[in-house]
């Protein structure tokens, strides 16, 4: 909610590592279900959380080949999940819903990376769009009644600075009409964060409490194709010998940099009370309506009015269950 967005001066800065962030806090107990918890990201957080107690359910579409990839990890299971397939999902949501366990904190993390084509799925819904936000969308109500069984729960939406200028296109929300991959993207991360901001109104009386978490610009070090390093080059992202910027301040970080501020939201007491709200760099971020200019090596991620603004909140979620239904 655009009132509890305001930083709360945390002890955490743009460097904080999961470790940071989880320091003293015992998740004995805790059930988690993190979507694409297997790579990058969402690995980072699985271990993490796992790593203080919790166990934690890996949501993705390979269960063989997500298995091999966590099982050093004590504390994890393996979920079948296809965001893009409706009945993946229902049947993910009533195996869980079988067991009787609440539900204490889901990490809505899996995404698809945009390219130059026009992707859909099955149903003829944009790609992105699907997999970042109607595939999460259907997930998190199907797993309610687990939330708000769990008595105190939390759900993380990963988004990005992106959503800043991003848009939805309500007259055109799969690009019928004309495909930017950059738009594309901009619109399911701006999905994420009001997503976030109705799911809080309608179920924080419920002690659901959700958060939309943006992780900083992540590309990994590497190697690169010799496209990548231009493009990198271009947005200050690689230096003139291909090597990786990290610069967390600026917000180009580490993948353990980065999955920090999902754990913040996922976990920190820190957050007891609040909810609605886009995180950043370990905090709340700084709500600021100042027209910024975006640049190759500029994208400015602090909360704008836009990204929050309840009545887009609450008409995507109207579209939401229509598209879902």
């Amino acid at each position: 909610m655009i009132e509890h967005q305001v930083p709360l001066g945390t002890p955490f800065t743009a460097a904080s590592t999961p470790s940071d962030v989880l320091a003293g806090v015992d998740l004995t107990g805790t059930n988690v279900i993190v979507t694409g918890g297997h790579s990058r990201l969402g690995s980072e957080v699985t271990r993490a959380l796992a790593g203080a107690g919790a166990s934690v359910a890996v949501a993705a579409r390979d269960p063989e080949r997500v298995a091999a990839a966590v099982a050093d990890i004590d504390g994890v299971v393996v979920e079948q999940l296809d965001l893009t397939d409706p009945r993946s999902v229902d049947a993910l949501v009533g195996r869980w819903l079988g067991t009787g366990r609440p539900l204490h904190v889901l990490v809505n993390n899996a995404a698809v990376l945009f390219g130059p084509e026009r992707r859909l799925d099955s149903r003829g819904h944009e790609l992105a769009f699907s997999t970042a936000h109607l595939g999460h969308f259907r997930l998190t109500r199907g797993l309610l009644p687990a939330l708000r069984g769990a008595h105190g729960a939390r759900v993380v939406n990963v988004t990005s600075g992106a959503a800043r200028f991003g848009e939805i296109r309500w007259d055109d929300l799969d690009f019928a009409a004309g495909y930017d991959p950059a738009a594309a993207y901009g619109q399911s991360k701006r999905a994420n964060v009001l997503f976030t901001v109705e799911l809080d109104r309608r179920y924080a009386d419920q002690r659901v409490r959700a958060f939309a978490a943006h992780p900083g610009v992540i590309i990994g070090p590497g190697p690169h194709s010799p496209a990548e390093v231009a493009a990198y080059r271009a947005q200050g992202l690689v230096d003139e010998h291909g090597n990786t910027v990290i610069d967390p301040e600026g917000g180009k970080k580490t993948v353990e940099q980065g999955a920090a501020n999902l754990v913040f939201g996922a976990a920190s007491p820190l957050l007891d009370g609040i909810g609605g709200v886009y995180l950043k760099d370990n905090d709340v971020a700084e709500l600021d309506d100042t027209d910024h200019p975006l640049t190759a090596d500029s994208i400015p991620s602090m909360a704008s009015s836009a990204m929050l603004d309840p009545d887009d909140a609450r008409r995507l979620w109207d579209v939401s269950e229509r598209l879902t239904a």
